[in-house]
């Protein structure tokens, strides 16, 4: 396109103008000569200084997982001191996190560490299933099993046994005296010798979510029996949402261990499926069978039999029940025509 000459002075005043406006504004340097204008940007120490400062806040949020809002504030409060504003989150996240304990931690997982003849298994909650996933929380999960599979002699230790039959117990660990043994953390963002509360009080700071210990078991068999253990929903090994433990023994030595261990991973995964409430109907507590039988009853009697024709409702009544809670009585998930007693039995 053409313009007359006088068209284009004028642009040229017009282009020098803003040229020099912009320079100086902006801190452009401007180079011009031979009808050709080259500029460029200078960076100024804001600049540079803004670009150190993201980097700081990036790697304060690598090393704490804390939430930048929080990671950028202890920076500024530390003038920028990396060391410092980590010591200044670690402090500040365990007020919050004292603050956080009195809300609801719902969600979370079960973690389970195991020897050939002991077992460990303990619930970590959180409020959120996003924190359950997180690298952290299972890290801490997953050591608070194998701490609790160290437990020797535990009822020394506090930890109160139940039984669960004629033989076998589950030690049930008591929160004080878990909470208060040490625990060596090896994780790129939390590490060193603490104690089990100080690590879950570390972490919810870290999550910015309440973290708790809810309960926690301990299981062991003789020399002639096999723990079986199955966890459902495992997003890895060793941690789930559900989880089923037994033990199995035998009363000849020389018998398989293996095969025993076969079949107690499959009545493993039955508990899960089933969810039992008793292991055999002996063990079904007075109360409940009382309950029961008064709830039974009470449906029997709206048909308006006769009293024997009820007693007999009641009892074929039960003995249903019996299928739905007692582990020995249930149909076997694995192949329905048989029930588990005889599951195992044949096996």
């Amino acid at each position: 396109m053409a313009f007359p000459r006088a068209t284009k002075r004028f642009l040229g005043t017009i282009l020098h103008n803003r040229l020099l406006n912009t320079c100086s504004n902006a801190d452009f340097r401007c180079v011009v000569g031979g009808g050709l204008a080259i500029f460029s940007r200078s960076l100024s120490a804001e600049a540079a200084s803004s670009s150190s400062q993201m980097n700081l806040i990036k790697q304060l949020r690598e090393r704490t997982s804390a939430p930048i809002k929080d990671v950028k504030t202890a920076l500024i409060q530390c003038n920028w001191d990396i060391e410092a504003a980590q010591k200044d989150l670690r402090k500040r996240g365990k007020v919050l996190a004292s603050k956080k304990s009195a809300r609801t931690a719902a969600e979370g997982l079960l973690a389970l560490a195991q020897t050939e003849n002991k077992a460990a298994l303990i619930e970590l909650n959180c409020e959120t299933d996003f924190v359950a996933r997180n690298d952290i929380f299972q890290y801490l999960a997953m050591c608070l099993a194998k701490q609790a599979l160290l437990f020797e002699g535990a009822s020394q230790q506090g930890a109160a046994p139940v039984y669960v039959g004629p033989e076998n117990l589950v030690w049930v660990m008591r929160q004080q005296s878990f909470q208060d043994l040490k625990l060596c953390l090896e994780h790129p963002k939390i590490s060193g010798e603490t104690t089990v509360q100080n690590a879950i009080t570390e972490v919810a700071a870290m999550m910015g979510e309440n973290v708790k210990l809810r309960r926690g078991f301990v299981m062991s068999t003789s020399l002639n029996g096999a723990i079986s253990t199955y966890l459902h929903t495992s997003p890895q090994p060793g941690l789930g949402r559900i989880a089923g433990l037994l033990t199995l023994e035998v009363e000849d030595a020389n018998s398989q261990l293996d095969a025993l261990q076969r079949v107690g991973s499959e009545l493993a995964m039955h508990v899960v499926a089933a969810k039992p409430l008793f292991l055999t109907k002996d063990l079904v507590s007075s109360d409940a069978l009382e309950s029961e039988r008064e709830i039974l009853k009470s449906q029997a009697e709206i048909t308006g039999k006769s009293q024997m024709a009820i007693d007999k409702m009641v009892e074929g009544r039960l003995r249903k029940y019996f299928e739905d809670v007692v582990l020995m009585e249930q149909k076997f998930v694995m192949n329905d025509t048989i029930n588990v007693k005889i599951a195992q039995r044949g096996k």
